[in-house]
């Protein structure tokens, strides 16, 4: 399974995926009936979850019902116990949306809910981040996890974003980390071959590696950043339960 997974992320384009890969795995999840592990976003129960990766496959990681991977099941647990977002109305822009939050946000009355995406056949408006079509301070809250590291010009990207959020309003803003850390943040716009972007930046569509000052970078915006550590607050119980990933801090902006 891990060895299928894999090949379909390299080879097959995200907007097909998107379209098609929900209903080929919940075929699968029949197979993977059982309760040692809980999806907190879709509250399905499994012997455990499938395989992930696309150069080396983590175990345990996709839930094979709505597709939360362990960031998404984090970022989930963050968002309930941490948060008003279920409650407190708000308008939410959700760049390049998550398959598993897509439906359960959009049933969300409080939520006025926009996703966007420079490409997805799902998300309802077609934008690039270097120019979000909104208004000045327009938006509570804004949704933008594993983008950054795809886009020529991040820094644009969180200017547009600090434009539109409205004051008071906050970001959730993940991005990969490949592990041992560089200190700073590496990126060189001479390396476009798809093999060597791989090499440099962990995959072949990405056009930096973030490292320890990802932070900092965020924090250049005149965004103020909150360092959510909620994985520490966790038992291990809950950890093995949820099937959490080792480590990853939640950055949270505010304007």
């Amino acid at each position: 399974m891990k060895f299928l997974i894999s090949f379909f992320l390299r080879k097959i384009p995200r907007k097909y995926l998107q379209l098609f890969s929900h209903t080929a795995l919940r075929i699968v999840a029949v197979f993977y009936r059982g309760n040692k592990v809980e999806c907190p976003v879709c509250e399905s129960h499994f012997r455990k979850f499938l395989p992930y990766g696309r150069l080396k496959s983590r175990p345990n990681a996709l839930c094979p019902k709505c597709l939360a991977l362990e960031r998404h099941r984090l970022i989930w647990l963050y968002l309930k116990r941490k948060t008003d977002f279920f409650t407190k109305e708000a308008k939410m822009l959700h760049v390049a949306p998550e398959l598993c939050f897509m439906d359960r946000f959009e049933a969300l009355k409080n939520l006025d809910y926009i996703t966007a995406d420079i490409e997805s056949p799902l998300a309802k408006v077609k934008m690039d981040i270097h120019e979000i079509p909104f208004e000045d301070n327009s938006i509570d809250i804004i949704f933008c996890n594993h983008v950054l590291e795809h886009v020529d010009d991040d820094k644009k990207a969180l200017g547009e974003i600090k434009r539109v959020l409205k004051p008071g309003g906050w970001a959730i803003l993940q991005v990969p980390f490949f592990y041992p850390l560089p200190q700073t943040t590496y990126e060189d716009k001479n390396i476009i071959d798809p093999k060597e972007r791989e090499k440099a930046f962990g995959q072949d569509d990405h056009v930096r590696m973030y490292g320890e000052d990802y932070g900092a970078r965020l924090g250049e915006s005149g965004l103020k950043v909150i360092e959510e550590n909620i994985i520490e607050e966790l038992s291990g119980e809950e950890k093995d339960r949820f099937a959490l990933p080792e480590k990853e801090i939640i950055y949270k902006v505010v304007k």
